[in-house]
């Protein structure tokens, strides 16, 4: 299930890219359009920033924006920054591979084959989907 992280920080990363002017965005603005707790938004915007996905300006004027134009920016990307591993199991994650301690055989187990292809399925959409097509801009 998707976590409320990551679901709250898809809907103001849409929101930041529906900003015609790209000029930094007030967490509170993005908060309450968004109905979200601003403390939470807070730890979610600091993780994007962190991560190159978002920007920010303090002071008069200041707040969040987008580092790159909202074409550019792959759901892959924002999935693995705010909820972690695409893969539900360690044994076919592309990035944090660890080995199933109760499979002697991964070809030969059924989880595994099942989940390889939930895990490829998953990753098309992702990789196939950005954030310009999320907010239709």
């Amino acid at each position: 299930m998707l976590s409320k992280k990551t679901k709250y920080g898809i809907k103001a990363l849409t929101f930041l890219a529906r900003q015609e002017d790209k000029t930094p965005v007030a967490i509170a603005t993005i908060s309450k359009s968004e109905n979200i707790s601003l403390k939470f938004l807070e730890t979610i915007l600091l993780t994007l920033r962190k991560n190159g996905i978002l920007g920010s300006k303090k002071g008069k004027g200041g707040g969040y924006y987008l580092l790159k134009e909202p074409k550019e920016i792959k759901m892959t990307s924002i999935m693995r920054v705010l909820e972690g591993p695409i893969a539900m199991v360690p044994c076919v994650s592309l990035n944090f591979y660890e080995k199933c301690d109760d499979c002697p055989d991964e070809n030969a187990c059924a989880v595994h084959n099942l989940m390889l292809e939930v895990r490829d399925s998953t990753l098309q959409i992702f990789r196939n989907t950005t954030l310009a097509d999320l907010c239709n801009c």
